[in-house]
């Protein structure tokens, strides 16, 4: 059968609700992967579908089995995917190298050899001929746990209803990304970034879009020393600083191409930031930063890098800068 295309609901970033209302909310941890949409129609194929809506189940040849583990059930069903370090946690570096084309399967094989990926699966949007978006939060985690979705690169972790500080506490004691809330009477709200699904990172890190480079001095010399960061707001991109840490040298090679491939003769921040010799590219490249505090005009202190998001498209990093720095 044909079924309905359904683009993720999205958390927004947020703080743990009141305490009053601890016990309306489930916690699930928040998982530092390849957020899909995984399609089985219920003939034995599987179609994941990336937040952009591009098809890549290419790329992750070891999820194909999991077409077969509802039998003739056609399903919709949301998740992440995850490559897991030597202690077990979510890494998004390792996952990066997932993440390429995978034209060739030949390749893709190989890549999936050397770093395997999991599948964990947290809401069903569809099941049968039956939509279930319009359900409420805790009726459709209950008809998902029903499934029995757990197999060798795909599971259904639990999620916890009430206590949302002790579920935060462990995420942070266990060096996790963080935690997402979600309100049990919550439908699902395809495509929407939506309060009833709250996010709460244990880093504080920004989305940020790179507008320009400087170069590199010494040891750098050729490479890019730092990078130029903004934020949008107000329909103008601003500078929020420059980060010049946070890479291997692998990594500035790498970062050195991806910025030349993106040159531009034209400045993309408004204002002009007062920075020489910069060179300006097309903001298309999505990156994540650490960071300390902000100052009063929005600038990042202390930034570093933390990784490239491929998996974002620049436009969703298009709204972070707070309302009151624009």
């Amino acid at each position: 059968m044909d079924l309905p295309l359904i683009p993720p609901m999205l958390a927004t970033p947020g703080t743990l609700p009141p305490a009053a209302q601890d016990a309306h909310w489930a916690y699930e941890t928040k998982q530092d992967g390849r957020r899909v949409v995984v399609y089985l129609p219920g003939d034995g194929g599987v179609l994941l579908r990336a937040r952009s809506g591009q098809d890549v189940t290419a790329a992750y040849p070891g999820l194909r089995p999991l077409g077969a583990a509802l039998g003739a059930t056609p399903a919709v069903l949301d998740g992440e995917i995850l490559a897991l370090d030597e202690r077990g946690r979510p890494s998004f570096q390792l996952l990066q190298s997932r993440m390429g084309p995978a034209h060739a399967p030949g390749r893709a094989a190989l890549r999936a050899a050397a770093v395997p990926v999991q599948l964990v699966i947290f809401d069903l949007m569809h099941l049968g001929r039956r939509s279930l978006v319009r359900l409420p939060y805790a009726e459709r985690r209950a008809a998902l746990e029903d499934l029995g979705l757990d197999g060798p690169s795909w599971s259904t972790p639990a999620a916890l209803v009430g206590h949302g500080a002790e579920a935060l506490r462990a995420t942070r004691e266990h060096g996790l990304e963080g935690l997402v809330c979600k309100r049990l009477d919550s439908v699902y709200e395809p495509g929407v970034r939506s309060r009833s699904w709250i996010k709460i990172r244990n880093l504080r890190t920004e989305d940020v879009l790179i507008g320009g480079w400087l170069p590199g001095r010494g040891r750098l010399t050729g490479l890019p020393g730092a990078v130029l960061v903004g934020q949008r707001a107000a329909g103008r991109l601003r500078c929020v600083g420059g980060v010049g840490t946070g890479w291997s040298r692998a990594e500035r090679v790498e970062l050195a191409a991806l910025l030349r491939a993106a040159a531009s003769e034209v400045c993309p921040f408004d204002p002009v930031p007062a920075v020489a010799p910069a060179h300006w590219v097309v903001p298309k490249l999505v990156g994540e930063v650490r960071y300390s505090t902000r100052t009063r005009d929005g600038m990042l202190r202390q930034a570093s890098w933390v990784r490239l998001r491929p998996d974002l498209a620049p436009q969703e990093a298009a709204a972070d800068l707070p309302d009151d720095l624009a």
